[in-house]
């Protein structure tokens, strides 16, 4: 792989790491009963998008501005679809946006696993157990699984 597709390919997690992030930002704001487990996911998160600025920064790989600003355009936008489909703290609103983190977890622990095969042939990559981070990332990914199917029981209840 060239570096230039490495970098297209570690600034595309980049920036799904930032809308992890907002999403993070708005389940808390508009939760409380998950406030402190929301905290703790968003702390391993931001650990886990620091691994990989450090990663890119040590390849001399610099971030994107047209991903970092193409993400900013698509959180308005699906920010706008939410509230055309649910109240403020409606329970679809609620499922959408685990769902959501769900899907970004995955591509997470996705790309922690590609990296964890490509040091054996690529030592740039250095001496990192990406496995490690990937099973970080399926042990967050199991628990936004448990609230995801809570909201859904909540949302999908026909009346």
């Amino acid at each position: 792989m060239s570096l230039r597709h490495l970098g297209t390919y570690l600034n595309d997690h980049l920036a799904s790491a930032s809308i992890l992030l907002e999403i993070l930002d708005h389940l808390a704001s508009e939760t409380s009963d998950l406030s402190s487990a929301l905290t703790t996911l968003r702390t391993d998160i931001e650990t886990d998008r620091q691994q990989l600025a450090t990663l890119m920064a040590r390849l001399h790989i610099p971030e994107s501005r047209v991903r970092k600003a193409g993400t900013w355009l698509a959180e308005q936008v699906s920010e706008a679809k939410l509230e055309l489909d649910d109240d403020e703290n409606g329970p679809l609103r609620r499922l959408e946006r685990l769902e959501t983190l769900a899907v970004e977890i995955d591509g997470k622990v996705a790309l922690w696993r590609a990296l964890n095969v490509a040091p054996a042939s690529d030592k740039q990559l250095g001496n990192v157990d990406y496995e490690l981070f990937a099973k970080r990332g399926e042990e967050q990914r199991t628990q936004v699984e448990v609230w995801r199917l809570e909201a859904a029981r909540a949302a999908l209840i026909t009346i």
